[in-house]
């Protein structure tokens, strides 16, 4: 009897120490779920949860404020995500929170971080929905990266392609690298450049010291430059000669045109400028009438020697005489 008494204690006291230990770890279990006090239900809508699980903490400022208590897919680019979160905590989260995935740490579970907001709006209430950021996850890294790598070793097969080519001399870079006869033409080059560029300088400056000299008021350049009515004389004379250059070309125009008539027609200027036989009959013409003149002056000569004209021709002597007395006396 007093072996079933001690029996039946110790059965008692193992189940009274293990409900304790159950009701302990109970406590424990919806003290960190949050079973036990008032909370507020806030959802998010994701593209990718990455990994997320029932369960997993919801942190506000670093804070841990809750949990997720439900993971639902939409449709195949959304997901929404039921949260859990303190009643209390949930009076400093505002309506322009944003709710982000991370992990607890490098390799630890995932958790949702709930970032405040900046236009500090009114505080949540139960079954508000706040605005998600999807973070790269890190299967998207490693694909970019992958991705990223592959280019790397194009670029990198491209680079050591030019660099043998340049090391070989070919193309204009790999002549300027290997060619010291082109590397000597062009140092020959840039320094008669910069002795050109030199030379412009002090041109330039030399025009500026003249030109600093010139009176403005005075001399004639500086009429010519500052005055607007010697401008506008200046103008209207270059407007003029223009309009005179537009008549000169006109006249031009004509006399082309009335000396192309005159070659191309049957006129007397072609006739004159033309006709072969004309100077020779015009040199005829002329001995005949040189000698006709000279033959008149002998007749002339031999009248003033006839009986019969002798005395008219003394008369008209006499009469002459007269007249040049007369106008020498007016002259006198």
């Amino acid at each position: 009897m007093k072996k079933l008494a001690s029996h039946k204690i110790r059965v008692g006291l193992f189940v009274v120490l293990g409900t304790g230990i159950l009701l302990t770890a109970l406590y424990f279990i919806g003290n960190r779920q949050h079973i036990f006090s008032k909370n507020l239900q806030l959802y998010a809508v994701f593209q990718n949860v990455n990994g997320l699980q029932l369960g997993n903490n919801v942190r506000y400022s670093g804070i841990n404020v809750g949990t997720v208590s439900s993971i639902e897919m939409i449709n195949n680019k959304e997901i929404i995500v039921q949260m859990m979160v303190e009643e209390k905590t949930g009076a400093f989260i505002k309506k322009d929170a944003i709710a982000s995935i991370g992990s607890d740490g490098l390799v630890g579970s995932m958790v949702i971080n709930i970032i405040p907001g900046k236009e500090n709006l009114q505080p949540v209430i139960s079954t508000d929905t706040i605005t998600s950021y999807s973070k790269i996850g890190t299967d998207d890294m490693l694909t970019t990266l992958n991705v990223t790598n592959e280019n790397a070793a194009l670029l990198t097969a491209g680079l050591l392609k030019i660099t043998n080519k340049i090391l070989k001399g070919e193309g204009a870079l790999g002549a300027l690298i290997t060619d010291s006869l082109l590397t000597k033409d062009i140092r020959a080059t840039l320094i008669n450049l910069k002795q050109t560029t030199n030379g412009a300088n002090r041109l330039i400056g030399s025009l500026n010291s003249k030109f600093s000299k010139i009176d403005m008021k005075e001399s004639a350049v500086g009429v010519l430059l500052t005055d607007t009515i010697v401008g506008n004389q200046a103008k209207n004379v270059f407007l003029q000669l223009e309009n005179s250059s537009v008549k000169i070309s006109e006249a031009t125009k004509t006399l082309n045109e009335m000396i192309s008539k005159i070659s191309t027609t049957e006129n007397t200027f072609n006739y004159l400028t033309k006709d072969e036989m004309l100077p020779k009959i015009i040199d005829s013409t002329m001995v005949e009438i040189k000698e006709a003149s000279k033959k008149l002056n002998e007749n002339m000569e031999a009248l003033k020697h006839n009986f019969f004209f002798r005395g008219y021709f003394k008369k008209q002597a006499r009469i002459e005489k007269r007249k040049k007395k007369a106008l020498e006396k007016n002259k006198n």
